[in-house]
């Protein structure tokens, strides 16, 4: 039995996940939510949101189809996205964050503001660097 296994027999649902931890699968979920695509997904829905595939993909310039549609089966798995079919002609599909989603959007839209409002010095930082100073 590992040390993570331990953990989680001897400690309740909500405290046992250490992402420091080999096999604590809190990883997987900062390595999804740290994927560029996703993090994009979900604040254009945060801010925009409900959209249909179309405006999305117009909204995040550069995803590919293959991408987009990955990254919104993903987050409907984890419980972040909802897909709401409308069965009219041509059938609707809007997608929407869920309440997990929006908890998750305070966080990621803070980092994409973040990234926006430094890039010049991490662009100066990055030339200074490669310069060899």
């Amino acid at each position: 039995m590992t040390a993570f296994e331990t953990t989680q027999a001897t400690v309740p649902a909500e405290a046992c996940y250490d992402a420091f931890q080999q096999g604590c699968p809190s990883r997987q979920l900062i390595e999804t939510i740290g994927d560029k695509w996703v993090s994009l997904v979900v604040v254009a829905l945060g801010l925009r949101g409900p959209l249909r595939y179309s405006e999305l993909s117009a909204q995040i310039v550069g995803v590919s189809q293959k991408m987009l549609t990955q990254t919104l089966r993903g987050l409907e798995r984890d419980g972040l996205v909802t897909r709401t079919v409308t069965p009219t002609m041509p059938i609707r599909v809007d997608y929407e964050l869920t309440p997990l989603g929006r908890s998750l959007l305070e966080v990621l839209a803070h980092v994409k503001d973040w990234a926006e409002r430094h890039m010049g010095d991490i662009e100066a930082a990055r030339s200074q660097h490669d310069a060899g100073s």
